[in-house]
């Protein structure tokens, strides 16, 4: 081991990869195809509002969690901790396959898209602007901490520019707008449900921190701030962003359209800020790619720690997990070439919900194992009011999920089968109790 000094980063930061996780492309992208049949304003603003509640309940339950095992890993960690080494086995078997290197890749091919300026290699562009992260992100924990911060602070402030012109401009006269419709009626739709799973994929990402416990200076304090904290300022974010684009565009104008903002910003400053907020998207989907870059390879380095055949992949001395950093590369590397990501982040996406229900439920396990016991941690408020809300609604979205992409379903649980063989390849490298 080097006797270089290992830093470890803040709370700050720690909100700064929520707030980066969270903060992507479907905030400006789903309001469009919410108002095909949602028109109540109340309804699309209770729909962004339940989003960061549902996410809430969620981190507050990771908080708990997170502060009891007091390790890195995410639901890899828990999930072992709480149930059996192999439940969590599987769980971090889907992060590091495709749970970070599929997103990173969307991510990665969405900033293309975006980029004013264009070329006929996007896919090399992509790959080179992963190698370049991953790059920042194999030197040091102050390296990554610092390019974070700069790219999240400024994902954060085109947000809050966007708002604050929208506040300051005039609004459209015939603007979108409205409360004519049934605002009950729709709450309690088809349409509306459907919506809201969309929303819900909106705001994944606030669990971030939860996979870098142990890079925190004070864990128990840190990571509730941070889990919570970001999930906060992204449900601010994201509710007062959908309000200045229905303020300022015509229903006719919004309705069916994928570039939200693009529209937003012409109709608010003319078609000249429309590519400089382009550029500006673009360059926002950066930090975004910069947090999974980030947490994606803690997984792997956590699995290495407890399986000889992931030894490979552990941490260096620097405590940094460089060569799972370069092993998430190459499989979103892989996915950009052979472009079979999409129905992959399906699949993953029902997964990784039901991975998160076994968390939210373990909160109920862990404090009936210690009951009686004085436990120093977080503790999730009104228990169990945010597990129970978290776990009917999740429950509902993986059943709904499943129904409705039953293939993408069934190859998810293809590779869960790959993972379960993996697991008894070889001998663990120690024991499993965490």
């Amino acid at each position: 081991m080097s006797k270089e000094k290992i830093t470890k980063i803040s709370a700050y930061t720690g909100i700064s990869i929520v707030v980066a996780n969270m903060i992507g492309t479907g905030a400006f992208t789903s309001l469009g195809f919410q108002l095909e049949s949602i028109t109540n304003t109340a309804s699309i603003i209770t729909l962004w509002i339940l989003g960061g509640i549902l996410a809430l309940c969620g981190a507050f339950s990771y908080a708990e969690v997170g502060t009891f095992f007091k390790k890195s890993g995410g639901e890899y960690t828990f999930l072992s901790g709480i149930y059996h080494p192999v439940i969590g086995y599987l769980s971090g078997w889907i992060s590091l396959t495709v749970g970070f290197a599929a997103p990173i890749a969307l991510s990665a091919l969405a900033f293309t898209e975006y980029f004013p300026v264009k070329t006929g290699y996007p896919q090399i562009i992509c790959i080179a602007l992963i190698a370049i992260i991953t790059l920042i992100h194999s030197r040091n924990l102050n390296s990554s901490s610092k390019f974070q911060n700069i790219t999240t602070f400024f994902k954060v402030f085109l947000i809050l520019v966007i708002i604050l012109v929208g506040v300051i401009v005039p609004t459209e006269p015939n603007n979108a707008i409205s409360f004519e419709s049934s605002y009950v009626n729709e709450i309690t739709s088809a349409t509306f449900a459907v919506s809201f799973i969309y929303v819900t994929y909106s705001y994944s990402g606030w669990n971030a921190a939860a996979y870098i416990t142990e890079e925190f200076k004070t864990p128990q304090r840190s990571l509730p701030i941070a889990l919570i904290g970001g999930t906060l300022i992204v449900t601010i974010l994201y509710t007062l962003l959908q309000i200045t684009f229905l303020s300022h565009v015509p229903l006719s104008e919004l309705v069916g359209k994928l570039n939200i903002g693009t529209i937003t910003s012409e109709y608010m400053l003319g078609p000249g800020f429309a590519k400089i907020f382009s550029t500006g998207i673009s360059l926002l989907l950066i930090s975004g790619i910069s947090a999974m870059v980030w947490v994606g390879p803690r997984v792997t380095a956590s699995i290495s720690e407890r399986h000889h055949l992931w030894r490979y992949f552990k941490n260096n001395s620097k405590g940094i997990p460089v060569k799972a950093l370069w092993l998430q590369f190459t499989i979103s590397s892989i996915l950009i070439i052979t472009g079979t990501f999409n129905q992959i982040m399906i699949y993953c996406g029902i997964l990784l919900t039901f991975s998160s229900l076994l968390v939210i439920v373990g909160v109920f396990i862990l404090r009936y194992r210690n009951r009686g016991k004085v436990i120093e941690g977080y503790k999730s408020p009104f228990f169990p009011f945010f597990q129970i809300i978290f776990a009917i609604v999740a429950i509902w979205m993986i059943v709904f999920a499943f129904l409705n992409n039953t293939y993408e379903s069934l190859a998810g649980l293809i590779n869960v089968i790959l993972g379960l063989a993996t697991y008894f390849i070889k001998p663990k490298k120690c024991p499993n109790k965490i």
